[in-house]
């Protein structure tokens, strides 16, 4: 039997033993705020605890806390997602850039000057697509199911059972409320987490819109709290809530309109919140080292406060063995079945050849190619993809919500300008799929520089060797004198006029994902107008040459230009071969001295190689190079005016598109340039670009009006454009000082708002 007082050293002895039990299973919890690209220091918050063998047993993020968190959570290292955030294909997945090797070419249309498009279904209503969202989800959506797909599965899709335990939380704005995940497909918690309103889209989870959970809870140390009971919470922020609302600024009335107040308190005795000292502005991903370090530095000001509070320490060797533990309970990712949401069964078959998809497994780059070759389609409006594994067949299923595009679209452009090249834009599209895609689309310029109408057809066929056939008809009318810019010309300008009509059917097929050739050809017939003096009286007959052609052509290209008009990204490349043949006639006007019809039938071949590429591509300044070279057998037509408007012309600018320049027109040349473009502001650039042109032999006027050749590479010229530009969401407002090395005049001012683009030439 024992003593009484043996009996209390005992129960002593026990509830010390209890106590230091309980002290050495202390849970801690870690809370990330969002706050844009702020939020990376986050991650120099678990590199510092890490470091000092912080234990971290559960963790809660908003927003972009809830994408660093989750990564944690998967069983990366801070070390690992630091490295993860420096590549570049996670800063293309942040900016939503695709990545180069995976943008599909072959399905891109030829831009067009539009503005605005509105979109109507035959059965329904009209819609208008006014741009909502700064950025295309498309990236983002296929890079948060990427990196989740596998530990969702080895979790069994419950959170709890992630490597870290992990809640994320996002905002329903019909309910008012936010929305705590908790288990389901961890990509899409994620993404719904990030869906900053007017930046990146929300999307629909169990029948329910989520946008960014910012909007209601940015620090989610409550639902840490209420579903884990940590021992000790460690908070970290980068966010604050906003003043006041300005009665001057809409966007701070609609963010106190939209966003509640959040409590960045710890709702318990046992924690801290760090504060890391931030630079940066919300939506800046390019450089995120600086701010990692902000947080780490932040973290070991009060890591001495941590270790106190948290005597319980981690092993970095069980750490490791863990994470490798449950990294091996992924499952392979090779997927099996496709399933897709919101087309008719002809319209599957359509997406599921492009996907590729017979009746092999698939790996995961071999779905992000053909995921990527469907996006790019412009049948398609919406495409969001989720991975779950089957268990049955030990393979995952992709399951597909996909929107077709709406049925007919209009469209309405143009450019507003100083000068009369202000032009309106007209376009509307039919929309036609099923087993394969079909477009209609008729376009209409009008202005006094150029006047075009264009009627054509696309037919996709979505075949093992993908290729498209595209009749069209185009007529197209450029009046330079009624538009001559007063800079560059004398009082009374040349009377120019250019009239062309032509029907072609083309055929493209596809080389590699940023490349296709295309091959085709048809007939036409241009009509030039013009008076060979500038001496002529209103009662005056111009001059006119017909000229009626065949033409066959094959060129290979590449694109991957950021922009229809003012790129500073990307590449591209044009290499082509056109043959012509056709009937001269030349009918003379009352100003001229030679009054015979002349008819001559030509044939020549044109070779022509073009290229454009952009460097250093995240940075505020960036170099493009340029150049371009032509190779034409093409002899003179009857008088040296014909003869200079049939002529390959060099026209880098869109001032040099809109004025008719004798000395950047030869049947020979080799010509190049280099762009400096520096971002000041978002979206507001400056560019400064110049050329030069070097022709093989310039085209020379003799004193009967007469072409003839001049010395072989005995003249240079120059073309100089200074500019500041602001990219807006519709369009482009441009601001530029030209230079061309004429005798006379040779700057001109351009202001214009829109896109200066036409459509193509016949023999272009």
């Amino acid at each position: 039997m024992f003593s009484g007082f043996s009996k209390f050293h005992l129960f002593f002895s026990a509830l010390l033993l209890f106590f230091q039990f309980q002290l050495k299973a202390q849970k801690v919890g870690v809370v990330f705020s969002g706050g844009g690209a702020a939020g990376y220091a986050h991650i120099g918050v678990l590199k510092a605890l890490e470091e000092n063998n912080i234990p971290v047993d559960y963790i809660a993020g908003t927003s972009q806390g809830s994408i660093i968190g989750s990564m944690y959570a998967i069983g990366f290292s801070p070390a690992e997602i630091e490295a993860f955030v420096k590549t570049e294909s996670y800063k293309n997945m942040a900016i939503a850039v695709i990545e180069e090797k995976y943008a599909y070419y072959f399905k891109k249309r030829e831009a067009n000057p539009s503005w605005l498009a509105f979109k109507l279904a035959l059965d329904s209503t009209i819609k208008v697509k006014i741009p909502t969202n700064v950025m295309s989800p498309i990236a983002l959506d296929f890079g948060t199911m990427e990196f989740t797909a596998g530990p969702s599965a080895a979790a069994n899709y419950n959170f709890d059972s992630l490597f870290i335990p992990f809640r994320c939380v996002a905002a329903d704005i019909d309910k008012k409320e936010p929305v705590i995940f908790k288990s389901g497909d961890l990509g899409e918690a994620v993404r719904a987490s990030i869906s900053y309103p007017f930046y990146i889209p929300p999307v629909v989870v169990d029948g329910r819109l989520l946008f960014d959970g910012g909007m209601y809870n940015n620090f989610p140390s409550n639902v840490m709290y209420d579903d884990f009971y940590p021992d000790f919470i460690i908070g970290s922020t980068v966010a604050a809530n906003s003043g006041l609302p300005d009665e001057e600024n809409v966007f701070s009335q609609l963010r106190s309109m939209l966003v509640s107040k959040t409590n960045f308190d710890i709702p318990c005795e046992g924690g801290i919140v760090i504060h890391p000292e931030t630079n940066v502005s919300l939506f800046d991903f390019s450089n995120p080292q600086p701010t990692i370090d902000s947080g780490y530095v932040a973290t070991m000001r009060v890591i001495e406060f941590i270790k106190q509070h948290t005597e319980r320490r981690s092993n970095p060797e069980e750490l490791a063995k863990k994470r490798k533990a449950f990294r091996n309970k992924i499952p392979p990712i090779v997927f099996d079945k496709i399933y897709i949401e919101g087309l008719t069964k002809s319209q599957s078959d359509y997406a599921q050849s492009i996907l590729r998809h017979k009746s092999k497994q698939l790996t995961m780059e071999e779905i992000k190619e053909g995921y990527f070759r469907l996006a790019s389609d412009n049948k398609i409006t919406y495409i969001y993809p989720k991975a779950k594994f089957n268990k049955e067949t030990g393979f995952y299923d992709l399951y597909l919500k996909i929107k077709k595009e709406k049925d007919i679209i209009t469209y309405i452009g143009g450019n507003f300008s100083n000068r009369p090249i202000t032009q309106g834009y007209f376009g509307i599209q039919y929309n036609y799929l099923s087993f394969f895609a079909t477009e209609i689309m008729a376009n209409a310029h009008f202005g006094k520089l150029y006047s075009s109408v264009q009627v054509k057809t696309r037919f996709d066929f979505p075949f093992r060797t993908p290729f498209y056939i595209e009749p069209n008809f185009t007529w197209n009318k450029f009046d330079y004198y009624s538009s001559s810019n007063a800079f560059l010309a004398d009082i009374k300008p040349p009377y120019l006029k250019i009239n062309e009509q032509y029907g072609y059917v083309n055929m493209g097929v596809p080389t590699g994902k940023k490349g296709r050739i295309i091959a085709g050809g048809g007939a036409a017939r241009i009509t030039d107008t013009y008076y060979q003096t500038n001496n002529f009286l209103e009662k005056d007959t111009a001059d006119e040459t017909d000229f009626d052609v065949y033409t066959s052509q094959a060129y290979y290209e590449v694109n991957s230009l950021n922009r229809k008009q003012y790129a500073n990204q990307g590449e591209y490349y044009n290499i082509g071969l056109r043959y012509v043949s056709g009937l001269e006639t030349n009918i003379p006007g009352s100003t001229s001295a030679d009054t015979t019809i002349f008819k001559n039938n030509h044939e020549w071949f044109t070779f022509k190689i073009m290229g454009e590429r952009y460097f250093n591509r995240r940075g505020t300044l960036k170099i493009g190079f340029s150049g371009e070279a032509v190779y034409s057998t093409q002899n003179f037509f009857n008088n040296y005016t014909a003869s200079i408007l049939s002529a390959p012309a060099f026209q880098p600018t869109p001032d040099s598109k809109t004025i008719f320049l004798e000395n950047y027109r030869a049947n020979q040349y080799a010509a190049g340039g280099i762009k400096f473009v520096v971002n000041f502001r978002k979206n507001i650039e400056l560019r400064a670009e110049g050329y030069i042109f070097q022709p093989f032999q310039a085209i020379n006027k003799t004193d009967d009006l007469k072409a003839v050749y001049g010395p072989t590479l005995f003249t240079q010229h120059y073309i100089g454009m200074g500019a500041i530009v602001w990219n807006t969401p519709v369009g482009p407002m441009s601001f530029s000082v030209n230079y061309y090395d004429q005798v006379k005049n040779p700057f001109s001012i351009l202001f214009h708002f829109g896109y200066v683009m036409f459509n193509k030439r016949s023999l272009e």
